[in-house]
Order: C-alpha cells, then sequence, then structure tokens
C-alpha cells in the first residue's frame, strides 16, 4: 500500500472512532437527562443515572483526546502540500481541544453540586440544583463557544484538500463552506439564541462535509500514482492529466 495511501485511512479510521464517541457525549445523553429549564428533574435524572453521565464525561474527554490525534493524522497526511496551511490547521486543533478539556470541568462541577459534598451542606438542595444547572448551561456555552473552532480549522484543511490532487476537490469546497456554517451557528448561539435550533436545521447539509471526507477516507484512501504511470514520464512528455497527478502528489503547493 502507498504511504499516501495508508496515511488517508489511518485519518479515516481515527476519524471514524471521534465520530463515535462525540455523539455519545454531545446528543445522546444530554437528550436523555437534560431536562431545559428544570433544575431539579435534571439532578434526579443525574442522580439516578450517575454512570450514564459519567460515561458522557470520559467520552467527552476521549474526544478532545481523539480530535488532536486526527489533527496530527491529517497533518501528516497534508503537510506536503502546504505546510503552512497544515499548521494552522493542527494549531486550531489544539486550541479546540483544550477549550473541549476545559468545559469538561462544568461537567464535573454539576456532578458534586447534585451529589452535594459535606462542605456543601451550607447550600439547601434547591440551591445546589440550581447553581450546578447553572454549570451544565455553562457547558452548553461552552460548545457554542467552541464551534468558532469546530469551524475554523475545517478552512485550511478544506484547502488542503482542495489542492492536494489525490483527494476529491469537491470535498475540499465542501468542507469550507462547512466552516462558515459552524461560524454562523456559533454567531446565533451567542447573539440569536432562540433561532439556534432552527439554524442547526437549515446547516445539517452543510455539516455532512466531515463524514463525507471520513467515509471518503476510510474506504477510497488517497489517490496514488500506479506504477504505470509512473513510468510514462521517462524519456516522454507527459499528458496534461497525468503530469498534474504526479505533480501534485510529489509536492504541490497552494496557489
Amino acid at each position: 500500500m502507498h504511504s499516501t495511501d495508508k496515511a488517508a485511512r489511518i485519518a479515516g479510521a481515527v476519524y471514524l472512532s471521534l465520530v463515535l464517541t462525540a455523539p455519545f457525549s454531545l446528543l445522546y445523553v444530554p437528550s436523555k437527562l437534560i431536562v431545559r429549564g428544570n433544575a431539579t428533574a435534571t439532578a434526579n435524572n443525574i442522580l439516578t443515572h450517575e454512570m450514564l453521565f459519567r460515561l458522557c464525561i470520559v467520552a467527552d474527554l476521549f474526544s478532545s483526546v481523539i480530535f488532536v490525534l486526527l489533527g496530527l493524522a491529517l497533518y501528516r497526511l497534508l503537510n506536503g502540500v502546504n505546510r503552512m496551511w497544515a499548521l494552522t490547521m493542527l494549531a486550531l486543533v489544539l486550541v479546540s481541544a483544550a477549550v473541549g478539556f476545559l468545559n469538561v470541568l462544568n461537567y464535573i462541577a454539576a456532578l458534586n453540586l447534585f451529589q452535594g459534598a459535606d462542605f456543601l451542606v451550607p447550600f439547601e438542595k434547591p440551591q445546589r440544583d440550581a447553581l450546578a444547572y447553572l454549570f451544565i448551561r455553562l457547558h452548553s456555552q461552552g460548545q457554542f463557544m467552541n464551534e468558532i473552532f469546530w469551524g475554523l480549522w475545517l478552512l485550511p484543511f478544506g484547502m488542503l484538500v482542495y489542492c492536494s490532487g489525490f483527494l476529491p476537490r469537491f470535498f475540499g469546497v465542501w468542507l469550507m463552506l462547512a466552516c462558515f456554517g459552524w461560524l454562523v451557528l456559533s454567531l446565533i448561539a451567542l447573539l440569536f439564541p432562540p433561532y439556534y435550533e432552527t439554524a442547526f436545521r437549515f446547516a445539517q447539509p452543510v455539516m455532512f462535509a466531515e463524514l463525507a471526507i471520513m467515509l471518503w477516507l476510510l474506504i477510497k484512501g488517497a489517490k496514488v500514482p500506479t506504477p504505470a504511470d509512473s513510468s510514462v514520464g521517462e524519456g516522454v512528455a507527459f499528458p496534461g492529466k497525468v503530469r498534474a497527478g504526479l505533480a501534485s502528489t510529489a509536492a504541490p503547493t497552494i496557489r
């Protein structure tokens, strides 16, 4: 297997693991345990299903770890296209992962308050529940803030895919559109919260870009020149498409 194709499939596998963990902590558990606007019901749900909430915390942490690994895998795959863009992509991934790690502290604080440790005796249970619910809301706000970086890293990623020569160009365009989709969603969440859910539904077609590139990397890998294509260049002129493909694989640059 060609090294570029191998690197693409490894990146796809890491991407898949992120797709498996992130929805559990971001969508499934909150929908099961958190009752919007009701601190008491949320407290009862979390205390009744404490292990599920703890698994959510662990999944949230592991999602940030996997995101870092994904950034490294994609850097390995795409740094030959343009090193500066690849470094920018990796830097944005690291910042997003750091925000994600810190945001998990809000869930941990909420759990401690719901449980009511000895040092929290001065606070009545309704007060603890309300304060814990505040931390859960802060976790949601932290996610809305992090959506800025969920979007920004897709811009250099999309540029690298578009100019790579070994991945379909339309994926690059799709990823760049997803970048602006996340940025708009983050701004709507922070400035016009009542409209966020409606905007998120409309943005779904754009957001599927990451799922699409993940499946392509995992199943198709990277398109690399065959030995037959390489032999064409020995003493003869390359046909246009073959020459462009080999040049982009050897030392492509972003124009």
